[in-house]
């Protein structure tokens, strides 16, 4: 299967480089997954397309301010540092620039001796690995001296950087966020519990490879990248429930598809409590277990993202949706509009 065909033209001033003031404001295409009919909405109004004893699914990961700016204190040279991924203890994997002037054993300074990091070894795509050492919590530190690491596509600041979390964000880990799930409001979850709608959260925490683009000409020779994921017990126990109720599963997000997805083709359909690493790659062709519909953005050409939505709605259903909503002027990617695929 060529990624090629999973193409299409996108102007770049299509691609949205702030957030609307209200978050609900966003438009909303909703696409019928089985005939590929079309309605345009306002995401304010997708309760009206949720059902008493549907279950909304959630991530709750919350994104770290992972980018660091600090000099190395023997020549003065400023390094750019972005976390990735907690390994051991106080060792985390990142991504440096320039990584050519950081070895094994150079020592940075963030901020007057808050925060410093001495490079203890490399990791794949030309991460290095530091420890770091500070006084108190290390996320308060990191609170006070890092940055929202934006997707590269967005080129303009940030002013409130809680625009680019979401408001039900708890569970401290992400290098990105889970961007369909920015639309919501608490009074918009809390009108669509009062339409009797079963809210559910998982965690993944988002790695930068969301973004990696697909460097290949056949889908099958991808590399997926690995994220970390939590389903608790209450949450595989309200899917089951809703499932044998005949309730829908609609998840917000790629994440919690993905998440979902990993736990239901592990136990033959039904949902579990559990963690660990998942790699899922879920392109047309992929019969999927968990999930009915979801909330979610518009995704980045030849990306493994359409190729997840191409499975669930169909490529040619997919393609059809991304060329209107490029024709009615749709905004894309992480501050741009959403689309529920029902």
């Amino acid at each position: 299967m060529k990624v090629d065909l999973f193409d299409f033209h996108l102007p770049e001033e299509l691609i949205a480089q702030v957030p609307l003031k209200n978050r609900t404001d966003s438009r909303l295409m909703v696409l019928n997954k089985e005939t590929g009919e079309i309605k345009h909405e306002v995401f304010k109004d997708i309760s009206e397309y949720l059902r008493e004893g549907d279950c909304l699914v959630l991530n709750d990961t919350k994104v770290l301010p992972a980018r660091l700016f600090g000099v190395k204190p023997d020549t003065g040279a400023k390094i750019e540092v972005l976390l990735l991924k907690q390994l051991e203890g106080d060792q985390w994997e990142t991504l440096v620039k320039p990584a050519k002037r950081v070895k094994v054993g150079t020592e940075i300074d963030f901020g007057d001796g808050l925060l410093t990091a001495v490079c203890t070894g490399t990791s794949d795509h030309g991460g290095r690995v530091f420890e770091f050492k500070y006084e108190g919590i290390f996320y308060e530190v990191l609170d006070q001296l890092g940055e929202m690491p934006l997707p590269p596509y967005i080129k303009e600041q940030l002013d409130d950087r809680d625009r680019y979390q979401t408001v039900f964000a708890r569970e401290p880990g992400s290098a990105a966020a889970p961007t369909a799930g920015l639309h919501f409001t608490e009074a918009l979850l809390a009108e669509i519990k009062e339409k009797g709608v079963h809210i559910a959260f998982i965690t993944l925490h988002v790695g930068l490879g969301t973004f990696r683009p697909v460097n290949v000409d056949d889908v099958l020779e991808h590399d997926m990248h690995s994220e970390f994921y939590i389903v608790t017990e209450g949450t595989a126990r309200l899917l089951n429930e809703v499932r044998n109720n005949g309730g829908r599963i609609i998840t917000v997000g790629t994440t919690s598809t993905r998440t979902l997805e990993t736990i239901a083709s592990a136990n033959e359909g039904q949902f579990v409590e559990g963690s660990g690493w998942t790699n899922i790659f879920i392109y047309p062709g992929y019969e999927f277990k968990a999930i009915d519909g979801m909330i979610t953005n518009f995704h980045l050409p030849k990306s493994t993202l359409i190729m997840l939505v191409s499975a669930l709605a169909g490529r040619e259903n997919i393609l059809h949706a991304y060329n209107t909503a490029v024709t009615e002027r749709y905004r894309f990617f992480s501050f741009g509009d959403a689309m529920f695929i029902s």
